[in-house]
């Protein structure tokens, strides 16, 4: 899954630095544990397109990336975005 989301983060928004982190073994046992191990991320993503957007803005831009993964295959996910610089 982590690859997943790190394959259609970079095609959609080229980021000059991407860390996928799998928070599964965290929240083992606890609502959304689908037992698979990749049921909660954390994203932290710098892009030149967050450049200008407000933060509800970039998340939109990230989820709109990862399409169906939130929600349907992924229970949570943290996203950290900014854009070089910041």
């Amino acid at each position: 899954m982590a690859c997943e989301i790190e394959n259609r983060l970079t095609v959609a928004l080229s980021p000059t630095m991407l860390d996928v982190i799998n928070d599964s073994a965290k929240h083992s046992g606890h609502m959304g544990d689908d037992g698979s191990g990749e049921s909660h991320f954390t994203v932290i993503i710098e892009s030149a397109a967050f450049t200008g957007k407000s933060r509800l803005e970039r998340q939109r831009m990230v989820n709109t990336a990862l399409g169906d993964l939130p929600g349907q295959k992924v229970h949570a996910m943290a996203i950290k975005a900014r854009a070089p610089g910041e």
